[in-house]
């Protein structure tokens, strides 16, 4: 063989050799991508599933903050209306003392001006004695035919007294000791007699009318 054949071959070899070197290296490459693309393929995975959970935990955070919200909207609703019934409850009292008061007022000033007016003191207490103003008309009869509404009237064969005749006249005392001078007095005295015997002004008045001399 000469040497130029021989150094042919020994190229060609060598040349064989390097190729053969290149492809494994190559084949070497290739395992190496394809491991890095499955941990990369897990990675991936893992990570989908941690912002699957992450979005789960925050819709689940988010769907209890607004139960909360709503909750206490709902809570805040309840509480002004509780507060609005409380302050409309609070300004009808005062528009009901007001006017209980202005009433009391009235009847005291009424009553205070008994000697000028007595019917008026009279329908004024009728209320007191659980009397309605259906009773007004039988109790105006009544007293206008016992003393003409005179609270100083006196009877003088029996010596009854005032506007309701009482008989003594000091059976009026147990409502106060100004019975002579007091048509208030005697008017209270009066309703609570007729109440006590007659039940109503209009019963104490058919008594009246069914006796004669009339009395009650």
């Amino acid at each position: 063989m000469t040497s130029s054949v021989l150094l042919a071959v020994i190229a060609t070899t060598a040349a064989g050799y390097q190729a053969a070197d290149q492809r494994q290296t190559g084949a070497a490459a290739f395992t190496v991508s394809t491991e890095a693309i499955a941990q990369a393929n897990e990675l991936a995975d893992a990570q989908i599933e941690d912002t699957a959970r992450l979005a789960a935990d925050r819709n689940e955070t988010n769907a209890s903050i607004a139960a909360a919200q709503e909750k206490n909207r709902i809570a805040a609703v309840a509480a002004a209306k509780v507060a609005a019934t409380a302050r409309r409850q609070a300004a009808e009292k005062v528009a009901r003392d007001k006017a209980r008061q202005a009433l009391e007022a009235k009847k005291q000033a009424i009553l205070q001006n008994a000697q000028n007016d007595p019917r008026a003191a009279a329908r004024a207490l009728l209320p007191e004695f659980g009397f309605g103003d259906s009773e007004w008309g039988c109790l105006d009869t009544l007293w206008n035919g016992e003393s003409g509404w005179n609270y100083k009237a006196t009877n003088s064969s029996s010596g009854a007294y005032g506007i309701p005749q009482s008989l003594p006249a000091s059976k009026m005392s147990s409502v106060a000791g100004d019975y002579l001078t007091n048509p208030a007095t005697q008017i209270r005295w009066g309703l609570q007699y007729i109440k006590s015997s007659y039940g109503t002004p209009c019963g104490a008045l058919s008594q009246w009318q069914s006796r004669s001399p009339h009395w009650y």
